[in-house]
């Protein structure tokens, strides 16, 4: 590329950055709030004319993600089936977001802790994996590393630059269905769990590819699944379920965090930590004074899709402090998801229930982590 070209991309970059993204002539409302959405989509590819394919190409959503179970289907046959099927399939993902102009990156997400949540397993033809729970017991940091490199490795060498892991959720309860029962917790003990996952984030980083920290404020010590409807730790959770996050704020080892469907009435004594900004901005931001990307967990869990409607939803989610809405589209399938989510945030801004201001905060994270792919 000649100098001249490289001086008009590298303003094309910085002006996006600034919040007014020149390189574009739809409503930079529109494309900012597209960089809030992270959509799941069936297909193990994407002809032309599918809609999904279409979205991305025209730069209505920043961020994506694959499954292997089709939960609505009870199929194994969503988007991954082999090695070389994922690399074509995130390949042609990342196409079509460069050729939407909006000149930032897809993010091309996963849940590959390993063990239970697994999603690129050995019978697909990928390396095996195992949990976190066996290796918060071994507890070498030596055994981590190689794990932790490998499932790096294989994501960045399919074209998938995020991850959403580590758990650091606390084993506060064993029995935990969602977490400590089927191994998704280092250590009941919070240093160990911090130490674990602090080697996850370090070996992701050195493929390029974005990690996220799980799920804030604690979900260690819930007795039921946030998946199925309303969980309430009120009476179980323990402060100290938030010192891995603190630690790791501490040691800049922190690239992404999610929320935790979860209700504390010593925390917020209305609404789930999603959709609290007691929690999210008040706790998260000003107390812990991390100033990076939080996502939601999937918006269309029963804690949140049962007892809110999308609106409302949307509107306290974004104003608590979180900057992309994960819609995973498995729980239930909305073909119709990302001009849903995109119209009511739209909406929300257009009529002051959402400011400009609070986009824009968001849109300009997103961005900073992206320019780290």
């Amino acid at each position: 590329m000649n100098t001249k070209l490289c001086t008009i991309a590298s303003f094309l970059v910085l002006s996006c950055i600034s919040g007014s993204c020149l390189a574009q002539t739809r409503d930079s409302l529109d494309l900012k709030i597209a960089q809030m959405l992270l959509i799941g989509f069936r297909g193990m590819s994407l002809q032309e004319t599918d809609p999904f394919l279409k979205d991305v190409k025209a730069g209505r959503v920043g961020s994506v993600i694959l499954f292997d179970y089709d939960v609505p289907t009870k199929e194994y046959k969503r988007n991954i089936e082999s090695p070389q099927q994922v690399r074509a399939l995130a390949a042609q993902l990342a196409k079509a977001a460069r050729e939407s102009n909006v000149g930032l990156p897809l993010f091309i997400s996963i849940d590959q802790e390993g063990g239970r949540v697994n999603r690129l397993k050995p019978r697909y033809g990928f390396p095996p994996s195992v949990s976190q729970q066996y290796l918060g017991k071994v507890n070498n940091m030596d055994s981590t590393r190689f794990y932790a490199a490998r499932t790096a490795q294989t994501l960045a060498e399919h074209g998938l630059n995020l991850n959403f892991a580590p758990s650091v959720d606390v084993n506060v309860n064993p029995e935990n269905p969602v977490i400590g029962k089927i191994e998704r917790s280092f250590s009941a003990e919070p240093s160990i769990v911090a130490a674990q996952a602090a080697v996850i984030v370090e070996e992701h980083r050195k493929k390029k590819v974005i990690t996220t920290l799980k799920h804030f404020p604690g979900h260690g010590s819930s007795k039921a699944d946030s998946h199925k409807g309303f969980v309430d730790v009120s009476d179980t959770w323990k402060p100290d379920e938030i010192t891995p996050y603190a630690e790791l704020i501490r040691q800049n080892k922190v690239d992404m965090i999610m929320t935790a469907h979860i209700f504390n009435n010593r925390l917020d004594a209305d609404v789930p930590a999603t959709l609290s900004k007691r929690v999210i901005t008040g706790i998260l931001r000003d107390s812990l004074k991390y100033q990076g990307v939080v996502i939601s967990d999937d918006m269309q869990m029963g804690a949140i899709a049962d007892h809110y409607g999308l609106d409302v939803a949307l509107e306290k989610c974004i104003n608590a402090g979180v900057d992309i809405v994960c819609f995973g589209n498995n729980l239930q399938y909305d073909p119709d998801i990302i001009t849903k989510a995109s119209g009511i945030l739209k909406r929300l801004v257009l009529e002051g229930k959402i400011s400009r201001a609070r986009v824009d905060e968001s849109y300009r994270r997103i961005v900073a982590l992206k320019q780290k792919l």
